[in-house]
């Protein structure tokens, strides 16, 4: 059993398992009731293998990455084992042979106390300015 020790710890890992494209590694993070507000679809997703399916879809894509901007990353720790964390990372893939960047929001509710820690994740892709 793997238990974390600081929810960045389960963020970075998030991000090396993104990274390396197995989605049965990813899903393995979120906890069997999490909620998973994705990207890149418009459902909600609440069940673990609705959570390894997402993934599964996102690894399909070419050069899939993830690249978090460490200045924008914010914790708050709700008690010794909850917190919150928020801030933007950039998805990257290809796209008609393109390698894209889509910036994006994200926040996790993560109890250090679970083997499977994430609870709930939502994440966006950043608005484009109007003005």
């Amino acid at each position: 059993m793997t238990y974390y020790k600081t929810a960045e710890d389960v963020l970075f890992q998030w991000v090396t398992r993104i990274c390396s494209g197995n989605a049965d590694d990813i899903a393995e993070l979120y906890h069997e009731s999490a909620v998973l507000i994705p990207t890149f679809s418009p459902h909600t997703v609440t069940s673990p293998a609705g959570v390894r399916d997402y993934f599964g879809q996102l690894a399909t894509r070419e050069g899939l990455g993830v690249r978090l901007h460490n200045k924008a990353l914010r914790k708050q720790s709700l008690t010794e084992k909850l917190h919150t964390l928020s801030g933007i990372c950039s998805f990257e893939f290809e796209v008609d042979q393109v390698l894209l960047s889509f910036p994006s929001r994200f926040t996790f509710v993560i109890d250090l106390s679970l083997e499977r820690p994430i609870l709930h994740h939502h994440s966006s892709q950043v608005p484009r300015n109007l003005s």
